[in-house]
């Protein structure tokens, strides 16, 4: 990707540019976004927190260019989850319940200049 001077855009751009595709999608398929970016106290941290319904969704996001050798799924380690799980541990430590029904998902933005993304949408990915 690169931006409107011909320059490549950064790794910072792209992350946050596929947070923006994948809140887009989610509210697109109905959910409602109730956080992105969260940082817990506990080091824990999720890309974006939402509802769908009653079940809340803690969703990691990974956008790659379109092509590349790895996917994005395969870049979320066990360590990448326990981050996340600690996220999504805080974020329900301040509900004060754990009665709702929630899961963790991956998505895959991948994009490519002068086309639109491709989302991937992995369900109850760990």
């Amino acid at each position: 990707m690169t931006g409107p001077d011909g320059k490549p855009r950064d790794r910072i751009w792209l992350g946050s540019y596929g947070e923006q595709v994948a809140a887009a999608w989610l509210r697109s398929q109905g959910c409602v976004i109730l956080a992105r970016n969260y940082k817990s106290p506990r080091q824990g941290e999720v890309d974006i927190i939402a509802r769908d319904h009653k079940l809340l969704l803690f969703v990691e996001v990974k956008t790659r260019q379109k092509g590349a050798k790895i996917r994005g799924f395969d870049a979320v380690t066990k360590e990448k989850q326990a981050l996340i799980e600690r996220g999504a541990n805080s974020w329900l430590r301040e509900l004060r319940t754990r009665q709702l029904p929630w899961r963790f998902d991956v998505m895959e933005v991948n994009v490519k200049h002068g086309e639109l993304p491709e989302v991937n949408h992995i369900r109850d990915a760990f």
